[in-house]
């Protein structure tokens, strides 16, 4: 089904096709590109680390990181409940075991119950910067500290946060802050972890090209024509999530008040904005008839086929799970699209019965 208000669409009016043409043309579309070392390092500037290292997805980008902290069978590293479910599998493809603590009110992992999940096989903790919203990262450094553990940021949704763990890893796919169709990166300020993701990325392809790989690797590499793109969108940054944070800020405005509709916590920057719903799937129904797309909240890891758990329907999680949505976001929307979006949930609410609404920004 098409959509006149989609949840997500990309920004590409900037340089993408000019500098897409020059890759073509000058012949440099694999991942040797230079192009794909100019976004890295962009990206990396912008964000305030040394390193950049691109990828082909931010699964990928997780999994590089993972591997590179030396993360591997018999470890355990600590991943929220309520998260994309590829932050469980990049630990799982490295033969560790995930290790799951449910959210906060703000989505985010709730740092208070981190330290009950810590073992002597705990070798890192992830955070996942929940749809833009920055986790406790102090109270997650101090732990890491306390426990010699590894940060690895899962940076899908907070484009424009600052890392402060050892390696943040970003997703490019086409609904993302930047995009480049598909792809991921890497952050960090050590160099040695840099070069190690680098060559894991690369088959771990031995520099005199002997075709003796000595450790397992991937082809998880970027193509010059995807860093063309998100080389482009990364010298608009500025704009878009300033862009991003007025269409936050309108939304707050438009939905407030509505019975049945809670606003979530603000956000450190706007990937999607997200609300909590009553009658969720009859708003979802009627605002799509209204040619308005929206999206489901994650489910919890624990309710995933690959670590389901019975108590997954106790956790706040869970309980979010089933009433959150996101609604349309995206650089193009304008004041006049937000109030038909604002106005049709309104119109709904007006029509439909619902129960007792919750207290606004969260709860």
């Amino acid at each position: 089904m098409s959509f006149k208000y989609p949840a997500s669409r990309p920004a590409l009016d900037g340089r993408e096709l000019e500098y897409v043409t020059e890759t073509i043309r000058d012949g440099w579309i694999s991942s040797q590109s230079p192009v794909v070392q100019r976004f890295e390092e962009a990206f990396a500037a912008y964000h305030g680390t040394v390193h950049g290292v691109a990828c082909s997805s931010g699964t990928a980008a997780l999994t590089l990181a993972l591997r590179a902290l030396g993360i591997g069978p018999g470890d355990e590293v600590i991943v929220p409940e309520f998260t994309f479910i590829t932050s469980a599998w990049a630990v799982t493809y490295t033969g560790a075991t995930p290790v799951f603590v449910d959210c906060g009110d703000d989505l985010d992992i709730d740092v208070e119950l981190i330290e009950k999940k810590i073992t002597p096989r705990t070798k890192a903790v992830m955070p996942v910067h929940v749809y833009g919203r920055r986790c406790d990262m102090a109270t997650i450094m101090e732990l890491a500290f306390e426990y010699n553990l590894r940060v690895v940021e899962d940076s899908a949704e907070a484009h424009g946060v600052r890392p402060v763990g050892d390696i943040a890893c970003f997703s490019l796919f086409a609904n993302k802050t930047v995009t480049a169709g598909e792809g991921g990166v890497c952050l960090t300020d050590d160099p040695r972890l840099a070069r190690q993701m680098a060559h894991l990325r690369a088959m771990a392809t031995p520099a005199d090209h002997s075709y003796l790989h000595k450790n397992l690797a991937y082809n998880f590499r970027m193509t010059g024509m995807q860093a063309a793109v998100a080389l482009a969108q990364v010298e608009r940054m500025d704009e878009i999530l300033a862009t991003r944070r007025t269409i936050e800020k309108r939304y707050d405005t438009l939905l407030a008040g509505i019975p049945g509709l809670t606003l979530m916590p603000p956000r450190d920057v706007l990937w999607m904005y997200d609300v909590r719903a009553q009658q969720r799937e009859e708003l979802r129904a009627f605002l799509a008839e209204a040619s308005i797309e929206t999206r489901l909240f994650f489910k919890p890891m624990s309710r995933q086929p690959t670590y389901f758990h019975p108590d997954w329907r106790s956790l706040n999680a869970g309980r979010f799970s089933e009433d959150g949505l996101h609604l349309p976001t995206y650089t193009a929307l304008t004041e006049e699209d937000q109030a038909y979006v604002a106005g049709k949930i309104r119109e709904f609410y007006a029509r439909a019965p619902s129960g007792r609404a919750v207290a606004a920004h969260g709860g």
